[in-house]
């Protein structure tokens, strides 16, 4: 993983620094909290219902075990004893306390961390696919370009004080795995039939209040091009995106207005004006030092096949349950990748102790070569497991209480802290997460449902991504009572699509019915081997709204 240069430390302890001053002033009175607002918000800092919530940026969601062992000591130190892990592979604490801000961010420093631009309106923390450098399927490490873009977008003066809040994603898989099309800037590295590394570009995704799949307007930039084509990109959002209208603001709106053709036509008579200008490329050598950082571990050479390995799934039935479901297949033989569910039931998905956490780095560090990385689904993953190793590591896990076997099931939702915390939600997501996976809890049950993605967000700001689960839940507010509005058929996959309403809001006691109402209908319906996303498509959402007509008939009973 990248390690900081002298340069780079000294931005992060200085702004460090630098906080710690403005903290002073605001809890002197200096600074009223409207004039430390914008100064807070450009190091994480949060105001929560409760408290202050901080958001510690994770490139692309790749951390040592010594960046988790000291988020470790800031969840003991200055918070409640737990982290929350987001939907841009960052971590999150929700208690500190305004004086001790300044400390957690000396802390971070300490192991090449921060928590610049996590908030704001710039170019937000990058994220990327979570298997990157690893996946069997991938043709282009993604990595050293999110690292390069990181480097040149902090602090860059024509991303100081954009229109709105800025997203950008990497992937160089087969698969999206990093929802590329429904980030401001989708990047996606492929090869040409020379074997030249380009990108293919896409523009105006996101989710939110105004949800929209991002547009291919570009479907190979030279990787020497990445950085002038993406600040052309930027040049023409600065210049005619929406300042008047928060709620109109973001590149999608822009997109959308402007229609892609033009769009894209003012993106390259920018890149013209750039090139013109005598912009610096990216030139072989940065690329070449940037993607030093990211070569191979110490691999063994191991065969693909593994003795211990099938011995074991053949006489743990539990460990087989587990290897199914949460084991990847690795590019090198002999390794697979590994994810770690955070989604214990009764667990807020994404809730991590801090007692876990110092486990998790020992654990990365006898089976993963020291690191972790965090996904955008809230889970974490070792990269880099020895086939033979994954029956001792499941049994740490059982430990550690992240071997739960429910990757892609209903259980491995993603949902937003919600009413609970947020200032912006209208109603509350942890409580009926909760509800979910008690009502869900048997195995056998979900392993027969297959593949199902649910999301759920307290607000129509979507960080739950309600949007493109497969069933999406949506908290609403309704003259002060809360309600969920579920959408079906969304996917943030290559084949992206935004889910439909299916109708009428659920209340909090209806919700579960509901859900159990959809799936029972999707077993009746579907035919073999087909997902829920695979049924939904087939038959759209016309058989599932009988669940509405099933409601009033319970409601004239009653």
């Amino acid at each position: 993983m990248y390690k900081y240069n002298e340069a780079d430390q000294k931005i992060v302890e200085e702004r460090a620094a630098q906080f710690r001053g403005q903290v002073q002033r605001r809890l002197s009175g200096e600074l009223t909290e409207d004039e430390f607002r914008i100064l807070r918000l450009q190091n994480g800092l949060y105001l929560q219902i409760h408290a202050y919530m901080l958001r510690v940026a994770v490139p692309y969601g790749l951390m040592s075990s010594q960046q988790f062992r000291m988020l470790a000591h800031i969840a003991t130190k200055y918070d409640r004893g737990y982290g929350h892990m987001t939907t841009r592979q960052n971590i999150q604490f929700n208690w500190p306390q305004l004086e001790d801000v300044p400390s957690i961010l000396d802390d971070l420093a300490k192991v090449q961390m921060h928590a610049i631009q996590t908030s704001g309106n710039c170019i937000r923390n990058i994220s990327a696919d979570q298997f990157a450098g690893v996946a069997r399927d991938e043709n282009v490490d993604p990595r050293p370009y999110a690292e390069i873009m990181r480097q040149w977008s902090t602090f860059h003066p024509e991303f100081a004080y954009l229109p709105r809040k800025f997203k950008y994603a990497f992937t160089g898989a087969d698969k999206d795995r990093a929802a590329i099309q429904f980030h401001d800037i989708g990047y996606a590295a492929v090869k040409n039939s020379a074997g030249d590394i380009g990108f293919k570009v896409y523009v105006g995704g996101g989710m939110g209040r105004t949800p929209m799949i991002g547009k291919l307007i570009n479907d190979f930039v030279p990787e020497k091009d990445l950085l002038i084509y993406t600040e052309a990109i930027m040049r023409v959002y600065n210049q005619f995106g929406r300042r008047d209208n928060k709620y109109k603001a973001r590149i999608k709106i822009l997109v959308h207005e402007l229609k892609q053709k033009e769009f894209t036509r003012r993106v390259d008579e920018e890149f013209a004006a750039l090139i013109q200008e005598g912009a610096v490329i990216l030139d072989q050598v940065e690329i070449d030092r940037v993607a030093a950082h990211f070569t191979d571990p110490d691999y063994v050479t191991l065969p693909d096949t593994c003795a211990v390995l099938d011995r074991n799934l053949q006489e743990n039935k539990d460990f087989s349950f587990w290897y199914k479901q949460n084991v990847q297949h690795h590019k090198t033989s002999g390794y697979a990748i590994v994810t770690l569910s955070l989604k214990t039931p009764g667990v807020p998905p994404g809730d991590i102790t801090d007692t876990q956490m110092l486990r998790v780095a020992d654990l990365a560090d006898k089976y993963s070569f020291g690191e972790i990385r965090s996904t955008h689904e809230q889970n974490l993953v070792f990269a880099d497991v020895q086939k033979a190793a994954l029956y001792d590591l499941w049994q740490d896990l059982c430990v550690t209480g992240f071997a739960d076997p429910n990757i892609g099931t209903l259980q491995d939702m993603i949902c937003c802290p919600g009413l609970d915390f947020c200032t912006l939600a209208n109603a509350r997501s942890i409580p009926i997460a909760e509800k979910i996976t008690r009502r869900f809890d048997d195995m056998d049950y979900l392993y027969d449902l297959g593949e199902l993605k649910l999301k759920m967000s307290g607000c129509i700001n979507a960080c739950g991504h309600h949007h493109v689960g497969h069933i999406g839940i949506l908290g609403v507010n309704k003259k002060g009572v809360e309600y969920y509005q579920i959408t079906l058929g969304g996917d943030a996959t290559d084949d992206a699509a935004i889910g439909k309403i299916l109708g009428r809001a659920f209340s909090e006691d209806e919700i579960i019915p509901a859900l159990e109402n959809i799936l029972n209908i999707y077993i009746d319906i579907r035919e073999p081997g087909e997902r829920f996303i695979d049924t939904y498509r087939r038959v759209t959402e016309a058989p599932f709204k009988i669940i509405y007509e099933e409601f009033s008939l319970r409601g004239a009973e009653l």
